[in-house]
């Protein structure tokens, strides 16, 4: 049985890890983020055993309480069996009184189908159970990319998935119980997101015939890192197996280049020339061609996609919670004192006067553009510093929060 063959060395944690350290290094590889970027990062499989303790984060008690008290809907479930996906018209009715949606998860069916050998994966759930959102927005922030989670909750000797890769990078967490994996090197490397591994099937199912990369036991705070495109399948040992998969769903040269691509078209359309039509006759595109590359070639040379990403980094992802009563509370008892800090996770970005962020744009005039740069450090600053009138407005518009929220 082979463990890890990546180059690079495998992670522990280490007790005396420091404060400073993030969440790749304290809970996940043992990794320095520098050495994990150079060695590892989308370039090869890890295993790292005995990561962390996981249990402040999910457990087998959270399981039973999302299934069967926090009243969840599709797509928040879906059930899998003999690698295929099972309709959720099997698994849902409607909640009783005062809760008629058809689409709510109905426990017991979902414990008999579980009883019969299938798995349970719970989807979204840095949406739905709090240590896991922290965990992924303290990820995120770490390795600018969008972080989601995933929890797998497997029978024993039950396999809920076939052979397959991801078009994301996943941290795949042990959490309960024990599970084989086998890893397989990639057939098509560094999918993108519209290139599904079914669009590989048979050389997939070729490759899941050979000799594995890693063929392990993940055991409770065992950690496998594996990039996009590489294959894998996971089966249940004797009990059942509980599992996160934190995916990394990562920006891609590909997508810069749509970026520029888009900036560039933009500046076009502001051209009379490339608005003009093309000449008549079957040799008219031929003739523009050439006019048409050049001129487009300096477009992306002179293009900015600064904005656009940022754009699409902001419709990615969520902004740290935001308590509707302590943020009421915060504004009707403001005062100079009143401590504040810009909410975590907003991807702001100033745009002259303009204010962009998650939860929407802020035009300031020139006087307030001191105050609004020097919040952009995430400091805490005091509302007299801002200025009370300032500091009202950011917190009505959730843009700022009480320090100690």
């Amino acid at each position: 049985m082979t463990d890890s063959r990546t180059g690079a060395r495998p992670g522990s944690r280490n007790p005396g890890t420091p404060t400073g350290a993030g969440i790749l290094e304290r809970r996940l590889t043992g990794l320095r983020f520098e050495d994990f970027a150079r060695n590892v990062w989308s370039r090869t499989a890890l295993l790292t055993r005995g990561a962390s303790d996981f249990s402040d984060v999910f457990d087998a008690g959270a399981v039973d309480e999302l299934v069967s008290r926090r009243g969840l809907r599709t797509p928040f479930l879906r059930v899998a069996k003999d690698g295929a996906v099972v309709p959720s018209s099997s698994f849902t009715s409607p909640g009783g009184v005062g809760a008629t949606i058809a689409d709510q998860l109905d426990d017991t069916a979902l414990w008999r189908l579980f009883a019969d050998g299938a798995t349970l994966v719970l989807q979204a759930l840095h949406r739905t159970w709090a240590p896991v959102g922290d965990l992924c927005a303290a990820l995120s922030a770490e390795l600018g990319h969008p972080v989601q989670a995933n929890a797998y909750v497997t029978p024993s000797q039950n396999q809920g998935f076939d052979e397959h890769y991801d078009v994301h990078d996943v941290f795949v967490v042990q959490i309960q119980g024990s599970k084989r994996w086998l890893v397989h090197e990639p057939v098509h490397p560094d999918p993108l997101r519209e290139q599904p591994w079914t669009d590989h099937r048979a050389a997939v199912a070729e490759a899941a015939k050979g000799p594995a990369y890693i063929d392990t036991v993940l055991e409770p705070g065992d950690v496998l890192y594996l990039p996009r495109g590489w294959l894998h399948a996971a089966r249940a040992k004797g009990e059942v197996s509980v599992h996160l998969t934190l995916g990394v769903h990562v920006w891609t040269r590909h997508v810069l280049a749509e970026q520029l691509a888009e900036a560039a078209l933009a500046a076009l359309r502001e051209d009379p020339e490339m608005r003009a039509s093309l000449p008549l006759g079957p040799d008219g595109t031929a003739e523009a061609i050439d006019a048409v590359r050049e001129r487009l070639t300096a477009a992306v040379a002179g293009a900015d996609s600064a904005p656009l990403l940022h754009r699409s980094r902001r419709s990615q992802g969520r902004p740290a919670p935001l308590g509707p009563l302590s943020q009421l509370a915060a504004v009707e008892s403001l005062g100079p004192d009143s401590p504040l800090r810009l909410r975590a996770a907003l991807e702001t970005r100033l745009e002259g006067a303009r204010l962009m962020t998650r939860v929407g744009w802020l035009d300031f005039p020139e006087t307030d553009l001191p105050a609004v740069t020097g919040l952009l450090d995430s400091e805490v600053r005091t509302a007299g510093e801002l200025g009370l009138a300032l500091a009202e407005r950011l917190l009505r518009a959730g843009v700022l929060v009480p320090a100690g929220q």
